[in-house]
């Protein structure tokens, strides 16, 4: 099952079954158009028999009875499966995404896994707390206990753009506390949510502790609004977010949102316009574009907006935009055609607006769904393309004259979810970061790798919640206070 490009059944209390309509929906290879395999298409009526599996296993089943140490081991059981398997994975992540092997080697693989295992491996550490014993009325001894106890069924709802590394994310905290999922993976890269019950299986989990169900519209809706499910977790479109939200709120059923993002990268006078235009440059093209946390937005101090355009500019004409099959590709394709288009209509709307196209603009012609870099130059901070997230290959420059300026610029915006900042003097760029209305924030790049212990969240219309570190594993936690006496 690790190689399949097809499926003939969804994943369901710890089987393969069929769907009750029997209809399929075929994957595409974003880089070529072609199909590559088939999967079935769920509907809200099988997404019914996943959630009664997993409302099972959680209620009868001895998952969340297991002691963490035990659950942990189960699950590093699932990722060395997975990481077994990881030749023929990363080929489907590739045909089905559109990612290049750098991406799916450094991304899926190295921080997918690295932040699966971790929030396992904190969930098997001693989170629950005893207060000091404290003497009360008539001489009373006693103490409160903080417990930790999973919240019961989670709904899992992931996005196409990095299938493989957002599904991993999210199960291994929701499993992790206790809990038992159903996962609802983008009907336009499914095999990356289905190889995920294989793992289950091979791996020995209990049955119904992973559920996955394909399909569109009407069965997230249906996990949103089914009352048997007592958490959803959703990273996506901000839109979506508000809708499941709105959805969500009608059974008091409590979410994690990872929206959307419009980032700001404040390039300080001081900064070297090499390092910040290959900065800026591999944000907006990684993936072809297709991140939330990408920095697209380039604010760049007028002093440095010539040297920095023309920097952007080499680099686009040095991109290799094609299969990334090819060892020589740089940047992939979009996921669609429809998403092709919404991004050329999108440089139109800039262009409209005043832009000048910099470097790019148009599609590539070639099979697949390609766009080429692009850079906008002209418009103002309050321009569509400056203040709308597109998911593609395009970035806007955006001159400011002082740093009150710039702040103000990369404040100025629904979205709050990263941000970064160039300069030399490191002391100016902390400042400037504290200042930011954003989730993360990267002072001349960060670190070397992602830490893990680092939440991820969203000011505004990017989310609500948190992912990844402890703020993260705890959003699939219930605290429970338990007062007891000593007699």
């Amino acid at each position: 099952m690790f190689d399949s490009t097809s499926y003939d059944g969804l994943f369901v209390d710890g089987d393969w079954i069929a769907t009750r309509e029997q209809r399929t929906t075929a994957v595409t290879n974003p880089a070529t158009a072609t199909v590559i395999g088939s999967v079935p298409e769920g509907d809200p009526a099988d997404l019914d028999v996943a959630v009664a599996a997993a409302r099972r296993a959680f209620d009868e089943g001895p998952w969340p009875r297991l002691s963490a140490r035990e659950r942990a081991r189960l699950l590093h059981r699932f990722a060395d499966v997975l990481d077994a398997h990881r030749k023929e994975l990363a080929a489907i992540i590739t045909a089905e995404s559109g990612a290049l092997p750098a991406l799916v080697e450094g991304t899926h693989f190295g921080i997918g896994f690295g932040r699966f295992r971790h929030a396992v491996d904190l969930a098997a550490t001693q989170l629950d707390s005893v207060t000091p014993l404290r003497t009360g009325p008539g001489s009373v001894l006693g103490a409160t206990a903080l417990v930790y106890k999973p919240r019961g069924v989670a709904g899992l709802i992931t996005p196409f753009n990095f299938p493989l590394y957002l599904n991993l994310c999210k199960l291994g905290p929701a499993l992790a506390m206790g809990n038992t999922v159903v996962l609802k993976p983008s009907p336009l890269t499914p095999l990356e949510g289905l190889v995920l019950g294989a793992a289950a299986a091979e791996a020995g989990l209990p049955p119904g502790v992973v559920n996955v169900v394909t399909g569109g519209v009407a069965v997230g809706e249906a996990l949103v609004a089914d009352p048997r499910v007592d958490l959803i977790s959703f990273t996506g479109s901000s839109r979506v977010g508000s809708d499941i939200m709105a959805l969500a709120a009608r059974s008091l059923t409590p979410v994690v949102l990872e929206l959307g993002g419009k980032s700001a990268l404040i390039v300080r006078e001081d900064a070297a316009v090499a390092d910040a235009a290959n900065l800026a440059y591999n944000s907006f093209t990684l993936h072809a574009g297709q991140g939330c946390v990408l920095l697209t937005r380039h604010v760049v101090h007028r002093r440095l907006v010539g040297d920095f355009l023309d920097a952007l500019a080499e680099r686009a004409a040095h991109t290799v935009v094609g299969d990334p099959t090819d060892p020589a590709t740089t940047m992939g394709p979009l996921i669609s055609e429809t998403q092709r288009g919404r991004v050329a209509d999108y440089v139109a709307i800039g262009a409209a607006e005043g832009g000048e196209i910099v470097t790019g603009g148009e599609p590539v012609e070639r099979p697949g769904y390609f766009f080429a870099p692009t850079v906008i130059h002209g418009v103002t901070p309050k321009a569509r393309v400056a203040q709308e997230e597109i998911f593609g290959p395009v970035a806007v420059v955006l001159p400011f004259d002082t740093d009150d300026e710039a702040v103000a610029i990369a404040n100025d915006s629904r979205f709050g979810l990263s941000g970064g900042v160039v300069g030399a003097d490191a002391g100016k760029a902390w400042e400037i970061a504290r200042r930011l209305n954003t989730g993360s924030v990267r002072i001349n790049g960060g670190g070397t790798a992602l830490d893990a212990d680092a939440p991820v969240t969203g000011w505004g219309a990017s989310g609500i919640g948190a992912e990844h570190g402890l703020p993260g594993l705890l959003e699939f936690a219930q605290p429970q206070s338990i007062a007891f006496r000593v007699r």
